[in-house]
């Protein structure tokens, strides 16, 4: 079956327009779930859907907690893997014509499809969790919330030049396009004055990264700053290992988003009284009274604690859907108000790629840096 119907009716005693709400995720219901309803294979949830179905039961949560705005929302919840109704022939059918938001988890083709539609039909198309563009230019209707791998460079950046303005800075990475692509973004960071701004030197390996080699190309008689240039987990641990054994007093080493997943890192045993850092544009502070809920209802409804996922589904259809409801067809214009702040703020900007009038999409810039310490994380900048 290609999407579940929710009806939300936000206060049905509300006069005035009924707000239709996409939200789109990889389910792959038809492979799950046979003819009769049931499930293929009972004892198991397949990994392949744990993720997007954690966002979509994080954003009915958001949805149900909706209820008491006086408003009236249709919200409709996509499997983009439909077998019997793929979302190509609901663009051609016409199905998703009268949405006024659409939230999407997808990527690759079915990412392509959603903005290109949404730029035609001009709806606020929003990317929860892809963290690039996907190459798009020219949608004013799309708005990025995970952060581009330049945006995560921009945070580093910012950081080091706040924290470690006077310190040594190296970036050190592997030989390939996608670090290659790092360097340059830093280059032009530190070079956009004209002049470098820190005392940045980049350092390229071919293989392992030993500690004897890190002795001799990191100068470790002051504090310095050591950037993992890379996105590759292997190399993510060898540069850890080798930072700790040279100096964990000296080196602040900083990581890339992904490094947040990386189990070793968390281990106290690993890497005792060295702070890790990595940038993640999403923080969710415990102590607010939307984790409450989330946390509450979610263990009500499914007898789990709500995932990351489950809280970037309810993050994002709270938020932008009580920004829709209000402001309509001025979307984009108040997407950075913070009246509907739910976990963190979001920092969205135009991104102007090819010099037109108009953005060629909107992106949260709001970049935190996370230090991961004796097994915690916890929030640095």
């Amino acid at each position: 079956m290609l999407f579940v119907l929710l009806v939300a009716c936000v206060g049905s005693y509300a006069q005035g327009k009924t707000y239709r709400v996409g939200i789109f995720a990889p389910l792959y219901l038809d492979s799950v779930f046979n003819e009769g309803g049931g499930m293929r294979n009972p004892s198991t949830i397949p990994k392949l859907i744990t993720a997007p179905l954690d966002f979509v039961q994080g954003s009915m949560v958001a949805l149900d907690s909706l209820s008491a705005s006086g408003q009236k929302i249709e919200a409709f919840i996509y499997d983009t893997k439909s077998y019997s109704d793929p979302l190509s022939s609901l663009i051609e059918g016409k199905d998703l014509d009268s949405l006024d938001l659409m939230i999407g988890s997808v990527r690759d083709q079915d990412y392509k499809d959603l903005e290109e539609f949404a730029n035609k039909k001009k709806i606020p198309f929003i990317s929860a969790t892809l963290p690039n563009d996907g190459g798009v230019i020219g949608n004013p209707y799309l708005g990025i919330v995970n952060s581009t791998l330049k945006s995560h460079c921009e945070g580093i950046f910012n950081y080091i030049v706040q924290r470690h303005g006077t310190d040594k800075v190296y970036l050190i990475k592997k030989n390939g396009t996608q670090e290659t692509k790092i360097a340059s973004y830093f280059k032009a960071l530190n070079e956009q004055e004209g002049k470098p701004l820190l005392k940045m030197q980049v350092i390229s390996i071919d293989s392992f990264i030993s500690t004897s080699f890190l002795k001799r190309k990191l100068d470790t008689t002051s504090n310095i700053v050591v950037i993992g240039g890379s996105l590759d987990e292997e190399f993510a641990r060898n540069l850890t290992n080798g930072c700790f054994a040279v100096s964990k007093q000296k080196i602040t080493l900083i990581g890339m988003p992904d490094w947040d997943g990386i189990k070793d890192f968390y281990r106290k045993e690993f890497y005792p009284d060295f702070p890790i850092l990595y940038t993640t544009p999403h923080y969710y502070n415990a102590n607010t009274a939307f984790d409450s809920l989330l946390t509450s209802q979610y263990l009500k409804l499914y007898k789990i604690k709500p995932s990351d996922m489950a809280y970037k589904g309810f993050e994002n259809t709270f938020a932008f859907m009580s920004l829709v409801m209000k402001y309509n067809k001025d979307f984009f214009a108040h997407i950075n108000d913070p009246e509907f702040t739910v976990f963190h703020e979001f920092n969205f900007k135009p991104v102007n790629i090819t010099n037109g009038l108009l953005p060629d999409y909107y992106e949260n810039k709001h970049v935190f840096i996370m230090k991961i310490l004796n097994g915690m994380a916890v929030k640095e900048y």
